[in-house]
């Protein structure tokens, strides 16, 4: 235990000690006491929709690492982590991990950049996780890739000098305080908007022309897609209404179709969001911050800043939009929906529950277990509700060493068509095929969330496993990160 009295996950000895664990925590999320193998795994099982053929059921999820050149080019790391991805037998690559549109929605200074002078390096990360692939499966088939297109809005950070450059939409109570924005900052403006619509068209056929299975339009985790979704003050065509939130997106698929029309068409979607949380301020101490509390919102309810929240509680979910915007990718033929939660900026104990926060973080409010619940039954909800989309879960690495037991339980009860791996596939690529191929688990490669992938970032380090991963362990970054862990 640890001295809020949340049971640390990797001390748990068996799968009947995890299951009693959630029985203690009033959880329910199925779990398999045996794994199967080979053909008789369910997660060996491939997805079939039409034209879109998956050969199984794990994905590997979108991360940036902070890792590219100055001009959005790919380095040898993230070379590096594409290959460990392809390695991993996924057949599911779902966008290797965010490639902004434009310089000035790139979220760091290192972040991939679709453009004309980053196509060649591109088409290298891409040849490359398909050769890993084709050594470890066999062939391709049943391999789709995507890449994952973004703007990141309110959190956009492009230049080397480090200083945020928000592209907001709306006003913001809550994350324009945090962001020191003045009364007077400009939103964007409609006509700007429109520009950046044209940024994900030429972004798409660059993706087609590459070879790309799909593109993600990305609408999670707070960036620009996510925030129309909340553009309930916002004057004008892109903002109030559900029609007008949802117009960035349709214009986005329409100029898509036009243009690349063989391209399928992917959407990471924050199903659900809620109020801003910060350390409480009465149990932080120097250097530790408290666990995470609520910002204060009593005045500022009905709360109008957010999607798939209770405008009443936006501590409580509200799927009802969420429910129409998945209608709404079923009209417009998009079959592919990877489901996240919240944003890293403002919740992340709802997004990516862990045991240790990031170093801009808090510790954890509830039992981490609690947020890998909350979003395995929402997304179960959801599949209910749209049987014929190909959705992939999130929240899954917190699990450690249960995953594969939830995971297989999870497909074969239909609770979520397919796996998504983060974290867990930077320190421990090969556990896809470890455990459909009956290899001895590797235990010690298991991610523990001890979250120094985002803490280096925050720092304006490559994101990587430095715990788990020798490549980071032993690299000068590591040295780096120590210092600024030690700071905060």
């Amino acid at each position: 235990m640890n001295p809020s009295g949340i049971l640390r996950l990797g001390g748990v000895r068996d799968v009947a000690q995890f299951k009693e664990h959630l029985d203690a925590l009033r959880l329910t999320i199925p779990c398999d006491n045996e794994l199967l193998r080979g053909a008789d795994s369910p997660l060996a099982e491939p997805i079939v929709r039409e034209d879109i053929k998956i050969g199984n059921r794990f994905a590997v999820q979108p991360m940036e690492g902070w890792d590219g050149t100055c001009d959005g080019n790919p380095s040898e790391h993230t070379l590096r982590r594409w290959q460990r991805f392809g390695r991993s037998g996924a057949k599911l690559i779902w966008g290797g991990e965010a490639v902004a549109v434009c310089h000035e929605g790139r979220a760091n200074p290192n972040q991939l950049l679709a453009a004309s002078h980053t196509q060649a390096g591109l088409a290298r990360l891409k040849a490359s996780l398909l050769q890993e692939h084709c050594q470890v499966a066999g062939s391709d088939d049943g391999l789709l890739i995507g890449l994952q297109l973004t703007h990141s809005g309110r959190y956009s950070c492009p230049d080397q000098k480090g200083r945020p450059e928000p592209r907001i939409l709306y006003r913001h109570p809550i994350l324009d305080r945090r962001l020191n924005l003045s009364s007077d900052y400009p939103v964007l403006t409609d006509t700007e908007i429109e520009g950046i619509i044209e940024q994900f068209h030429r972004a798409a056929v660059m993706a087609s022309e590459l070879g790309f299975g799909f593109v993600d339009i990305k609408h999670c985790h707070g960036y620009l897609g996510h925030e129309f979704l909340s553009a309930h003050t916002r004057e004008g065509k892109y903002g109030g209404s559900f029609e007008n939130r949802t117009r960035f997106l349709r214009e986005v698929v329409q100029g898509i179709r036009a243009a690349a029309p063989r391209l399928q068409i992917g959407v990471r979607l924050s199903a659900f969001d809620t109020i801003p949380y910060r350390p409480d301020p009465a149990l932080s101490t120097p250097g530790k911050p408290g666990s995470g509390t609520p910002e204060d919102h009593q005045h500022l309810i009905p709360y109008r800043w957010g999607f798939g929240v209770d405008h009443n509680d936006p501590r409580k979910l509200d799927l009802t939009e969420t429910l129409r915007f998945l209608a709404l990718l079923e009209e417009l033929d998009i079959r592919l929906v990877n489901l996240t939660a919240g944003s890293p900026y403002y919740c992340p104990h709802i997004q990516r529950p862990a045991f240790y926060p990031p170093s801009d973080g808090y510790q954890p409010p509830e039992d981490p277990l609690i947020g890998v619940v909350r979003q395995m039954e929402v997304a179960r909800q959801l599949k209910k509700h749209f049987p014929k989309l190909i959705f992939v879960g999130t929240a899954y690495s917190y699990l450690q060493d249960f995953l594969p037991h939830v995971a297989q339980a999870a497909v074969r009860l239909g609770w979520v068509d397919s796996i998504g791996l983060g974290r867990m596939v930077l320190s421990y690529p090969e556990l896809l095929s470890d455990v459909v191929e009956g290899r001895v688990f590797q235990h010690k490669l298991v991610c523990r969330t001890f979250s120094d992938c985002t803490t280096a970032p925050r720092n304006g380090l490559p994101s990587g496993c430095y715990p788990l991963d020798s490549y980071y362990k032993k690299s000068a970054s590591a040295e780096l990160l120590k210092v600024a862990k030690a700071r905060r």
